[in-house]
């Protein structure tokens, strides 16, 4: 850890509610950063906040730069294809696309914003670990939460990646120690954890009601005060395996914000922002999108857009995440007033850039009729220099992780699109149903007549172009890793046809009908998905075959599936209640093997064409 992070630690504290609270659930009090004075804080920190330009105490307000993103899950490097790139509009309506992210660039990018901005904070909504590259997921993301305390980060909320390895380890991420069984991965050293505060105001003990993380902290310098509450979405449940979020409750988030915002206010802080790991729809996918035209949050829609409308108007401005879009929307509150709902996308590719103005008199953000916080979404662009301190951070755990990223598993001849893909049914899903079919289809290993797989799980692209020194078109096992980083088990359960029917059905109606979550499907599979009707009408059901023969209701099928899936993740219910389970190799052995098996230098596997499923729109 470097050295103004552990300065940071020792002189952090807590308001007495948050600290009781914190003693309460075992978790070591320690307040955001921006506590130092001028009289503590040692010489990294009078760097970082200035020495009282463009707002003194003379001035009854002051600017604070609030900076934020979301969604980093473990990309340290530089995200590819796709995955690394953000549209931007042009005047003329077009669109360009830029490359974007990683943790040398977005470290660059927020300190140099810093510069000029005394009072400053740095916060994000959640997912900064799960679902990461090896760099990262192969150490448990200690990397990450390294990088994240070098970057300055003060504070976030908790998403639903923070529980793929369960309450514990998420504890670990925030108070240290080495691996339970892994141990420590680099001699003599003992993982510090999160100098940083994870809130999770709505997340409880079934057995207890209290929270697992703290629920709020109060950002506080040269006399400004700031609180943030944070909070995952209620749904997390639906989104992680069941062992994930064993004994935990998850409840309504902005009726948990209210609650902790009026606690907040009993103490004094009348400045609030609310860390929220959900978030919404944009009209436009164009990061510098006007959200606001015509009218105010007209171009967002989707869960953030409801749980603005309801959160207290005590709550100044809201940081979303989870949706991976960028937006810089005003969303009125409840008593009209405007108030600013953002997002920066994910991988580190855009932070958001938001000024509340503080008055010293009321304690509180200047809101008024016409005016909220300003916000502007920025792009982390790969021009500018890498912060050396990152790049070293990766050249070391890279060292580490090298015997087993750089292992040749397969080859390709183009791009094979999976989480970049634009359509409903991606090549690269329905190559990782085809890889889970092939390692369970045999007698003994299953006996699976086809496969199922949630986009969700489909992490990133497989790109044609070299990541490294590997050469084009070559896959390594860190980039399969990337693609399928879970570790999920696959399954294989008996279902009758009318049961496979209703997972169909369930893609587009129930929890998804709001939002579609479209299994890919394995060779063989296929069926028509009629957009132009709704619920679980657009799964047309006589268009259902498998090898070409109608499905039947009453027949029995072995289909495999991750154990998320199988356990009745993503809102598929029906699926928990397949039979005579067998439990068969890891998804991503799965898929490695599958490339190992139908790929070579000489004779590289083309991209599947993704026309299993008819899509009528």
């Amino acid at each position: 850890m470097s050295p103004r992070p552990q300065r940071r630690r020792a002189t952090r504290r807590l308001t007495a509610g948050a600290a009781v609270l914190a003693a309460a659930v075992g978790i070591t009090a320690a307040a955001p950063a921006g506590a130092e004075t001028a009289a503590t804080a040692g010489p990294a920190a009078h760097a970082r906040h200035g020495h009282g330009h463009g707002g003194g105490h003379a001035s009854r307000t002051v600017d604070v730069q609030l900076l934020s993103f979301n969604d980093f899950h473990g990309n340290l490097e530089s995200p590819q294809g796709s995955a690394g790139t953000v549209e931007e509009q042009q005047a003329d309506g077009s669109r360009k696309k830029i490359e974007a992210g990683g943790v040398e660039y977005l470290a660059n990018s927020l300190r140099t914003a810093r510069k000029g901005h005394p009072y400053s904070v740095t916060a994000a909504a959640g997912d900064m670990v799960g679902a990461s590259p090896l760099l990262s997921g192969l150490f448990h993301d200690e990397p990450t939460i390294e990088a994240m305390n070098k970057l300055g980060l003060d504070v976030t909320s908790v998403g639903n990646h923070e529980f793929d390895e369960g309450r514990a380890e998420l504890t670990r991420l925030q108070k240290g120690g080495c691996h339970p069984t892994e141990g420590c991965y680099e001699k003599g050293k003992r993982f510090k954890g999160a100098d940083f505060p994870y809130l999770a105001a709505n997340v409880t003990d079934e057995k207890t009601g209290r929270p697992v993380l703290k629920p709020y902290t109060v950002w506080k310098h040269k006399g400004v005060k700031i609180g943030f509450i944070g909070v995952t979405l209620e749904g997390t449940p639906d989104v992680v395996s069941a062992n994930g979020v064993k004994g935990l409750k998850f409840h309504d988030e902005a009726e948990t914000i209210d609650k902790y915002a009026k606690e907040l206010d009993r103490q004094g802080v009348k400045s609030i922002v609310a860390l929220i790991h959900e978030g919404g729809l944009p009209a436009s996918t164009a990061y510098n999108y006007d959200c606001d035209s015509p009218g105010p949050g007209s171009g967002l829609s989707g869960p953030i857009a409801e749980i603005a409308k309801k959160v207290t108007p005590k709550v100044d401005a809201l940081v979303t995440g989870h949706t991976h879009q960028a937006y810089a929307c005003t969303v009125p509150d409840p008593s009209g007033m405007p108030r600013t709902v953002t997002s920066a996308a994910s991988f580190g590719k855009l932070y958001t850039d938001t000024t509340l103005t503080y008055d010293r008199r009321t304690k509180d953000i200047v809101r008024t009729s016409v005016k909220s916080a300003t916000a502007r979404n920025h792009v982390v662009n790969r021009t500018q220099p890498k912060a050396a301190d990152m790049t070293a951070l990766i050249q070391r755990w890279n060292k580490l992780a090298a015997p087993v990223a750089n292992k040749p598993v397969g080859y390709i001849s183009a791009d094979i699109p999976g989480r970049g893909a634009a359509t409903p049914e991606s090549p690269l899903g329905d190559l990782i149903a085809d890889a889970q079919l092939e390692a369970t289809k045999a007698d003994g290993k299953g006996g699976a007549q086809l496969a199922l797989m949630n986009p969700g799980g489909v992490r990133a692209d497989l790109a044609h172009k070299a990541s490294g020194s590997e050469g084009d078109g070559v896959v390594t096992y860190g980039e399969a890793f990337t693609v399928q980083p879970f570790t999920n088990m696959t399954n294989v359960v008996t279902l009758t046809g009318a049961q496979l029917l209703t997972a169909l059905q369930q893609q587009v109606s129930g929890a998804n009908e709001a939002s579609p979550k479209i299994l890919q499907v394995s060779e063989g599979l296929t069926y028509t998905l009629d957009l132009t009707k709704s619920g679980a009408g657009r799964v047309v059901a006589d268009t259902v075959r498998l090898d070409g023969a109608p499905l039947d209701p009453a027949k029995s099928y072995r289909v495999a599936m991750n154990e998320f899936l199988a356990g009745g993740g993503d809102g598929f219910t029906v699926l928990k209640e397949g039979k005579d389970k067998y439990v068969g190799p890891s998804d991503l052995d799965a898929l490695t093997a599958y490339l190992t098996a139908h790929s070579s230098a000489s004779a590289p596997l083309a991209p599947p064409k993704a026309d299993r499923i008819t899509v009528v729109k």
